[in-house]
């Protein structure tokens, strides 16, 4: 049986993941044929739709875990997206305790939070239903977006509800909250994010960020940050279709 995601992180395990911005589930699956060990399905800033986004959950099988990004913090996305039988789910902009409480109440069953009981591909369509309930709450990720910097002084509120199993960082629109939109290596934008890294390692919770590059997130990655997301399907494609025609236009 595959180890949950949450345990995975809990324990301090890297992972490398990509952004999927496409409603594709082939791309889904080579990616994961490819190697990624998790998949950033992102419905907050694409076209994906809850069934393209659970196609595309189907396609990963076993091979990589599944994270699904709702459009908001917002209880019939939150269960929605849960359903479809993500790995776990990543909330976007989280900036107080009470929104944190909030998406703990949509994402956790009773005792922990009030998430409403379906008969989903969650739950092995009703097959798989008790041993779905008996272990969701440890095992499927609630991530939250620090991707604000409203989110950073309320941090520490933040990552003591109990309930929340990650923290993920949202460079660009941080950097925007700041004035500075995608001068992600502006002083004052790292400086957030070292102040995010402090407060989520001091608490020992998992943490996680997005960067373009392999250059832009390897350092994280020495710097304890384990859940990491590199590159977005749509510009992966793009670059390497570039590179091509370089090759042969070159002269």
């Amino acid at each position: 049986m595959k180890i949950s995601l949450q345990k995975k992180l809990t324990d301090g395990q890297g992972l490398i993941g990509t952004l999927l911005t496409l409603p594709n589930p082939q791309i889904a699956e080579i990616l994961t044929l490819a190697g990624f060990e998790w998949l950033f399905i992102d419905m907050e800033h694409s076209a994906i739709t809850l069934p393209q986004a659970e196609e595309m959950v189907r396609a990963a099988n076993s091979r990589a875990y599944t994270v699904i990004r709702c459009p908001l913090n917002d209880e019939a996305w939150i269960k929605r997206c849960l359903d479809l039988g993500a790995d776990g789910i990543i909330l976007p902009r989280v900036n107080s305790r009470k929104e944190a409480e909030y998406a703990v109440r949509c994402a956790k069953y009773p005792p922990v939070g009030e998430r409403s009981v379906g008969i989903t591909r969650a739950h092995g369509y009703g097959m798989q239903f008790n041993e779905y309930m008996q272990r969701a709450n440890e095992d499927v990720a609630l991530i939250l977006q620090c991707e604000h910097i409203e989110g950073v002084r309320e941090l520490l509120d933040i990552v003591r509800t109990e309930g929340v199993d990650a923290i993920f960082v949202g460079p660009y629109d941080l950097s925007a909250s700041m004035n500075k939109t995608g001068k992600v290596d502006d002083p004052e934008v790292t400086d957030a994010i070292n102040q995010i890294r402090e407060t989520c390692i001091g608490e020992e919770m998992p943490l996680g960020i997005f960067g373009t590059t392999p250059e832009a997130v390897e350092p994280y990655l020495k710097k304890g940050f384990n859940l990491l997301a590199v590159g977005v399907d749509s510009v992966m494609i793009a670059n390497q279709a570039k590179h091509i025609l370089a090759h042969f236009r070159k002269g």
